[in-house]
């Protein structure tokens, strides 16, 4: 295949937004090209190696290593927009692979985000243990209510509004700079805590008013 005669669509799908459209265009799509011509590798096989990746990064955030956890989590987040760019190139689009992404990627997301939770306990920061617990099940709760309410909204055909900013490519970017921050100040990943609990939630609870008003009460 000669990559000057395909167009660019192959880098992003249509629901890509902002931060994770800037990750593919210009880091996934810099690695797929040269995967092509590798005949035994299939998209669903890094979808899984991106999601191990993801998981990995949130137990050695868990193990307390912030930076080392950033760097892992950032090669998942490229990786994860190579599968897709490699089956639209290859023409191996399915449902079955696109179901595979979106469940992996919430094991992914939840291992960072409870990884991010047992690196502030182990600090120890400085803040009540209950406190932190329900700061960081709301930060796990609301990070996957945004993927689950996008998909029942749309299978159920309701106006959410327009795309948020609390998507998965922003969610993954502000934990990894607070991750890599910590090497100049540990507790530096509480913002990516308090992010997480804050900017998803909001969303969520927006869209939950959005539809109450636009549609009918049983």
């Amino acid at each position: 295949m000669i990559m000057r005669d395909v167009p660019d669509f192959w880098q992003t799908k249509p629901t890509d937004r902002f931060v994770l459209k800037w990750i593919k265009c210009h880091l996934s799509a810099k690695i797929t090209p040269r995967l092509i011509h590798v005949q035994w590798l299939h998209p669903w096989m890094i979808t899984l190696a991106s999601a191990c990746l993801g998981m990995l990064a949130g137990v050695i955030f868990a193990v307390g290593w912030g930076w080392l956890a950033g760097c892992v989590a950032a090669c998942a987040q490229v990786l994860d927009g190579v599968d897709g760019q490699l089956a639209r190139l290859t023409d191996r689009q399915s449902k079955g692979g696109a179901f595979w992404d979106s469940v992996l990627d919430r094991y992914a997301d939840g291992a960072m985000v409870i990884g991010l939770g047992i690196y502030l306990y182990r600090l120890p920061f400085p803040m009540p243990s209950w406190l932190l617990v329900i700061l960081a099940a709301l930060a796990l709760i609301g990070s996957n209510l945004i993927s689950y309410s996008t998909a029942r909204g749309d299978a159920l055909g309701l106006d959410l509004g327009p795309p948020t900013l609390a998507s998965k490519g922003t969610r993954a970017s502000v934990t990894i700079l607070c991750a890599w921050g910590s090497l100049f100040w540990a507790g530096l990943p509480i913002v990516a805590l308090f992010y997480l609990v804050v900017h998803p939630n909001a969303v969520v609870i927006k869209r939950l008013m959005r539809t109450l008003r636009s549609t009918q009460p049983l």
